[in-house]
């Protein structure tokens, strides 16, 4: 059942793999032999009693998979494609409290409430507020000559976005990237996190939105919080909902944001062509090309919720299936010279925000005007930045992170 495209025992989800690179090699072969593949593993490694996934490597495919919730269920085993294999059942069971794990229809009713935060009036009136955050961001960067381009630029204004959508005071916006840094960082042994303490940062994390909630419901005030959660009964989110709805946000509208605006700076400063022209026409189609250069989120995962066919294969209700947005978003069929970054490319129809379907990304708006209004501050205040190290992968099972990009800003 193994795809004899692969050396034996190739896993895309293998973390020391994408410590170095993304196997986009690989999701070529199987788009071409296999496009839906099973890959084994050994039995539980990834956290689940199974012994594999399918991989969907095709654009088309990713797209069928992520629009039919009733057949590829994101509650059943979640989202996550692969956790640690000594993490206990209970404690991927309290992750489905999560909107990214639930199906409709309560994936629904949750997400009818919270996207009231990501009306285009809600994220046009941040604008003027993240347009000066991103200014002093890159100002602040530069008066200190040379820097890890992740942590003096790329993490801040995210953060700040956060704490300015959620109302969360800005003083505290470094122990949102401490806790949801511990959550996702538990595969990287450099940063000696374990599975232990991103299960205890979630839950400070959690404890944390709970109180913001709890103080708002006793006096609410003009920020989306109080719109969320200031009258449960008139259909708005309780406390522990909110709680884990900051927790989503912590890492996807944290993490993911600022891993495209690493990957988007590498790619500027290898492709210098690109960066010249982007300094001399900022074209609106360049957040796009960033994000699906960059494909934060290389995979999530489905559950088959009953026997069904994809691309030709016949999957086992009970069998998960690995939706690979990196190779959906280099799939020559839909991509003219996918290899190439262009930030002119036109139309763009990538993955990374999701393959459509329910769990289509809420803050796209917001994450492609953050990408903006950085990559504009930063060609206006440091044209000349360059790098002067390789950067440093995050090992990650499904996060394609830069977690160090030494640069001059001189």
């Amino acid at each position: 059942m193994s795809c004899p495209a692969l050396p034996e025992g190739f896993d895309f989800t293998d973390p020391d793999l994408h410590e170095h690179r993304v196997p986009l090699p690989e999701f070529a072969q199987l788009r071409q032999t296999a496009p839906v593949s099973w890959i084994p593993q050994r039995h539980g490694i990834a956290g689940y009693e199974d012994d594999g996934y399918w991989a969907v490597t095709r654009h088309a495919d990713v797209k069928e998979v992520s629009t039919r919730p009733e057949i590829f269920s994101s509650h059943r085993n979640t989202a996550i494609i692969r956790f640690n294999e000594h993490i206990q059942r209970d404690q991927i069971e309290v992750q489905k409290l999560i909107m990214l794990n639930m199906d409709p229809p309560e994936h629904t009713r949750v997400r009818q409430i919270v996207q009231r935060g990501f009306t285009p009036r809600a994220i046009r009136s941040l604008e003027d507020a993240l347009h000066d955050r991103a200014t002093r961001i890159v100002a602040g960067a530069k008066e200190n000559g040379t820097g890890d381009f992740v942590t003096d630029i790329a993490c801040e204004l995210p953060l700040q976005a956060i704490a300015e959508l959620i109302g969360i005071p800005q003083q505290d916006r470094s122990k949102i990237f401490d806790w949801s840094n511990k959550m996702v960082a538990y595969d990287d042994p450099e940063l000696a996190i374990t599975e232990e303490i991103g299960a205890e940062s979630a839950m400070e994390l959690i404890s944390y939105a709970m109180n913001l909630a709890s103080d708002r419901k006793q006096c609410p005030a003009k920020d989306i919080v109080s719109a969320l959660v200031a009258a449960e009964d008139q259909g708005n989110l309780g406390s522990d909902e909110f709680g884990f709805f900051v927790l989503l946000l912590a890492v996807a509208g944290n993490e993911t944001t600022r891993n495209a605006i690493s990957h988007g700076m590498h790619a500027f400063l290898t492709h210098p062509e690109q960066w010249e022209l982007f300094k001399r026409e900022r074209p609106a189609t360049a957040a796009d090309e960033i994000v699906r250069w960059a494909t934060p989120v290389m995979s999530f995962q489905r559950t088959a919720t009953q026997d069904t066919t994809l691309g030709g294969q016949a999957i086992r209700a009970g069998q998960r299936v690995g939706v690979f947005y990196s190779s959906a978003n280099n799939d020559p069929e839909v991509f003219d010279r996918p290899e190439a970054f262009d930030i002119t490319r036109d139309p763009n129809p990538h993955l990374g925000f999701g393959g459509g379907g329910p769990h289509f990304c809420l803050g796209k708006s917001l994450a492609e005007l953050e990408i903006r209004l950085i990559f504009n501050a930063i060609a206006d205040t440091l044209p000349g930045i360059r790098l002067t190290g390789a950067p440093r992968r995050l090992r990650s099972a499904w996060l394609n992170g830069i977690k160090e990009l030494r640069v001059s800003y001189a």
